[in-house]
C-alpha cells in the first residue's frame, strides 16, 4: 500500500486534526486493520486476515466462540462471538451499525453515530460496550459523552456523560416510561478498554487516577 493509499484509508472514521498532527510530526497515522482473530471471523463474507483494512461499507462478523480486534483510524473495536457490525460514512459522520451481538469500542475525536435495532446513539470521543438482547439493548457508556435516542419513543432522548461505567442501561424496544432501565456492569473489563486504547496510542481517562490493578471491572 502506498503512503497516499494508507492516508486515504485511515482518514475514514478518524480525526482529521489527529491525522494532520501525525503528518506534521513526520510519522504515519496509527496502523489500522485487523489486529487479532480468534475462531471464525468474516470480513464481507470472506475469512478475515491479520492487518486487513476495515473500511466504511464493510461488514464484519464473528462465529461461535470467536473474537476479533481491529482498528479503524483513531477508533478500536473488540467483537465477541456471534456478532455482526456494518460501517458506513455519511459526510463527516462515521456510522456503526450493530446488527447483532456484543462489541466493545473506543472512539477518538470526531462525530460518530451508532445505530441499533432499538436506539440511535451519537458519540463524541468516548468508549462503550453494547450487547443486543431480546427486544432490548444493553449499553454501558464506560466514559465520555453520548446522546441516546430510543426508536420506540424519539422524544425520550437521554444525554449521558460518564467517567467510569457510571450509568449502564437497558434500552427497550417498547414505548413507555420504562424505555430506559438501570443495568449492572456486565461482560466487559477495564483491561480490555486499556488494550483497545493502547492500539490507538491512548490510555483510558480512568488510568490517570487508578492503576489497572485497582480496576473493579
Amino acid at each position: 500500500m502506498t503512503r497516499r493509499q494508507f492516508i486515504s484509508k485511515s482518514i475514514a472514521f478518524s480525526s482529521l486534526g489527529g491525522l494532520v498532527n501525525a503528518l506534521a510530526m513526520g510519522r504515519l497515522p496509527l496502523v489500522t486493520g485487523v489486529r487479532r482473530v480468534v475462531g471464525e471471523v468474516l470480513l464481507n463474507g470472506q475469512p478475515a486476515k491479520l492487518d486487513q483494512i476495515v473500511m466504511p461499507g464493510d461488514t464484519i462478523s464473528t462465529g461461535a466462540q470467536s473474537e476479533v480486534v481491529y482498528v479503524m483510524g483513531n477508533n478500536a473495536y473488540l467483537m465477541r462471538e456471534k456478532s455482526t457490525m456494518q460501517f458506513a460514512q455519511e459526510g463527516l459522520v462515521g456510522v456503526l451499525r450493530l446488527v447483532t451481538g456484543k462489541a466493545l469500542a473506543v472512539f477518538g475525536p470526531g462525530p460518530k453515530r451508532i445505530e441499533t435495532a432499538v436506539a440511535t446513539i451519537g458519540i463524541r470521543g468516548t468508549a462503550c460496550y453494547m450487547e443486543t438482547q431480546e427486544q432490548r439493548l444493553y449499553f454501558c457508556l464506560c466514559y465520555g459523552t453520548a446522546d441516546i435516542r430510543p426508536l420506540a419513543d424519539a422524544t425520550q432522548v437521554k444525554s449521558l456523560t460518564t467517567r467510569y461505567h457510571d450509568m449502564p442501561l437497558y434500552i427497550g424496544s417498547e414505548t413507555g416510561p420504562a424505555v430506559f432501565r438501570p443495568a449492572p456492569v456486565i461482560n466487559h473489563r477495564d483491561v480490555e478498554l486499556i488494550m483497545l486504547e493502547e492500539t490507538v496510542g491512548r490510555q483510558p481517562p480512568f488510568m490517570a487516577n487508578k492503576s489497572s490493578s485497582d480496576s473493579s471491572y
